[in-house]
């Protein structure tokens, strides 16, 4: 065991943040501290590294072992280049490597004792510097820079320069070479691109010492840690295995707890139906027992309703009319910046119905794309077309479209004039805005705030195409999850750009991926583009493509029919066969219930006396009814059938 955790307690007032914290971690171990926005994971961090101090309980540290620690926020003040901070990482070594050159040097003119000695002490430093992987500490350092996304133009920029977000990877690197018994990385993944964030991944699987981490990036939780610590409500819960299996976990706990309370509230519920009959006897002997059993259900220890906290954010999204099949149409769209060609050449068609993920590295365009769609940029060339009653709905990830200086009742009432001020406090309230909340100004807002107040005008704009720019950002796990639930269910088409793979894995039905100065597609989600990623590469390797969509057909220039493409447009064959499939059984259905309602009237028809005396007309009314008792049975027949193959 390397650390101990042994009954923590930490309270700002009166707000206790942690309650008898109790949990250990062992020599090598990966686990996460997990919990929803204010749980207080952070604070249980700068408690175990001495940053704070503890109300009670303690956190002990093995003898010997060492400890590193990366906050959310770096602000690293230092003349030097992003290598030379690195480089002073691995300072002891440099030390010990200027010795031995110059060892090598004074040994070309020493003899006799002398040169025994310096031979002596020549193979001891030798020996230490192999040992401490020496030989090898330039190659590591360059190999960790580039794996947290810098380039190598970018080794000689001065740390004074840098952003908020680059100081943070740069003191990453700077722990992660450093190589102590233990690490504590607090939101590692915040500025780190998914390719920087797949390095960081690899890296803590084979790190050598044990790893806490605080994430909300729920894929990169799954792949790198075996315990999880749940804090909920100021307490502490420990469960063995990755975020997923902690979710499945949970759930079958919390399924338990609502049951047991479930059946005592109905035991509760029957004793005081009894007692309440026995009271209604009038008679001494009932009376007392009901007093008995009255004792007996003081006695009772109840149990509280299981809460879940997704329950308290109503997030619902829903289209005020229907678009049409065709939501977005792009051709041949180009967009620069000066010198800086993000990409060209670029035709995109959007279905109705499907949920598009666009993604790739830092500054390849992403945002810009999304800014060029919602008519906020300018593009190049190319032309944008919506479709036939698309009403667009944007969620910028800076939150331009919020107004800093309103209040959030204003925010909404101005957006909306329409909504009384029931409704507005109402929607506020499902995004946990309560009370003199609603006069707080956007600009005081956190930045998770901001996004749940964009989220309330989201939902509010009723739209049928949703534009959405990092929707996750700032958001805890909870949150996110319920974004994740809303999306599955709405109607309508999304668009958006993201970082979390976890959230892209769940939600999306297409990935656009960025790259190359142009988008490679995948119909899947973020499992079926990392399976298909390397073949869609190769088959690019040597050339741009030109389309995206159906038109790429038309291109003569487009790469040959390989496998990789040939796999591409069955899935786009199939998607439309199963549209087909879907509208002939909604065709059926609807035909079905015509004829079925129309053999309802005929029955009708046959219960008047008038036509019951008229044999021609109950001859015509039979012959009817065959013709549509042998059409349902084709109909039903169809229906079936469709059923099965969609």
């Amino acid at each position: 065991m390397i650390l101990s955790c042994s009954h923590i307690s930490k309270a700002f007032g009166q707000d206790v943040i942690l309650d008898d914290i109790s949990f250990h971690i062992e020599d090598c171990e990966k686990a996460a501290v997990v919990g929803i926005n204010g749980a207080g994971k952070s604070t249980l961090l700068k408690i175990i590294v001495g940053e704070l101090t503890a109300d009670e309980g303690s956190a002990i540290l093995s003898r010997g072992k060492t400890l590193g620690y990366l906050a959310q926020h770096q602000d690293l003040t230092s003349h030097r280049t992003i290598h030379q901070e690195l480089l002073e990482v691995k300072r002891p070594l440099i030390d010990m490597e200027e010795k031995i050159r110059a060892l090598e040097l004074n040994m070309k003119h020493a003899s006799g004792q002398e040169l025994e000695d310096m031979l002596e002490t020549y193979t001891r430093l030798n020996h230490q510097f192999e040992l401490a992987d020496g030989y090898s500490y330039q190659s590591e350092i360059i190999g960790v820079l580039k794996g947290l996304g810098f380039m190598e133009e970018d080794f000689g920029r001065e740390i004074s320069t840098l952003s908020g977000g680059q100081k943070t990877r740069v003191s990453l690197g700077k722990l992660l070479l450093s190589q102590p018994d233990i690490i504590l990385l607090d939101e590692p993944t915040n500025h780190l691109d998914m390719e920087s964030i797949a390095w960081l991944e690899t890296y803590l699987m084979n790190y050598k010492g044990a790893v806490i981490i605080v994430a909300h990036d729920r894929y990169f939780l799954d792949r790198v840690v075996t315990k999880i610590v749940e804090l909920d409500r100021g307490k502490a819960m420990v469960f063995q295995g990755n975020y997923s299996a902690y979710g499945q976990k949970k759930a079958q706990i919390r399924e338990a707890q609502l049951k047991a309370y479930l059946n005592q509230q109905q035991e509760i519920r029957h004793q005081e139906e009894v007692i309440a009959k026995l009271k209604s006897f009038n008679r001494e002997k009932s009376i007392k027992r009901a007093e008995s059993r009255e004792k007996m259900l003081a006695k009772i220890d109840v149990l509280e309703k299981p809460a879940e906290v997704n329950d308290e954010m109503n997030l619902k999204l829903e289209p005020d009319i229907t678009s049409g099949g065709d939501v977005l149409t792009v051709r041949n769209l180009a967009k620069s910046f000066g010198d800086n060609h993000l990409f060209s050449h670029v035709d995109i068609d959007i279905k109705r119905g499907e949920r598009v993920a666009v993604i790739g590295s830092n500054g390849t365009g992403k945002t810009t794309l999304l800014k060029i769609i919602n008519e906020m940029l300018p593009a190049d060339a190319g032309e944008i077309t919506l479709g036939t009653r698309v009403h667009i709905g944007y969620y910028d990830q800076d939150h331009q479209v919020l107004h800093m200086d309103k209040t959030l009742f204003d925010e909404l009432q101005d957006t909306y004039p329409t909504l009384n001020n029931t409704r507005i406090r109402n929607v506020l309230a499902a995004f946990l805005f309560t009370g003199d909340d609603v006069f707080k100004r956007v600009g005081d807002l956190s930045g998770g705030e901001r996004g749940r107040v964009s989220l309330a005008k989201l939902m509010l704009s009723n739209a049928n195409f949703l534009i959405l720019d990092e929707p996750t950002n700032h958001l805890d796990i909870t949150s996110k999850e319920i974004l994740e639930h809303a999306l599955n269910q709405y109607t309508g088409t999304v668009l958006y750009v993201s970082h979390d793979r976890y959230f892209i894995n769940q939600t999306a039905t297409r990935v656009l991926e960025l790259t190359g100065k142009t988008f490679l597609n995948y119909i899947g989600n973020y499992d079926y583009y990392l399976e298909k990623r390397e073949l869609m590469n190769s088959l690019y390797a040597g050339g741009e493509p030109e389309t995206l969509s159906d038109s790429q057909k038309k291109h003569p220039s487009s790469p040959p029919q390989t496998e990789g493409k040939q796999d591409w447009k069955a899935k786009k064959e199939e998607q439309a066969r199963l549209r087909k499939k879907q509208n002939d059984l909604k065709k059926a259905e609807d035909e079905i219930a015509s004829l079925e309602a129309g053999d309802a009237q005929l029955d009708q028809e046959l219960m008047k006396p008038e036509i019951a005396l008229d044999a021609g007309k109950l001859m015509e009314i039979h012959r009817e009814k065959e013709k549509i008792k042998e059409r349902l049975e084709q109909l039903y027949e169809l229906w079936e059938s469709l059923a099965e193959e969609i």
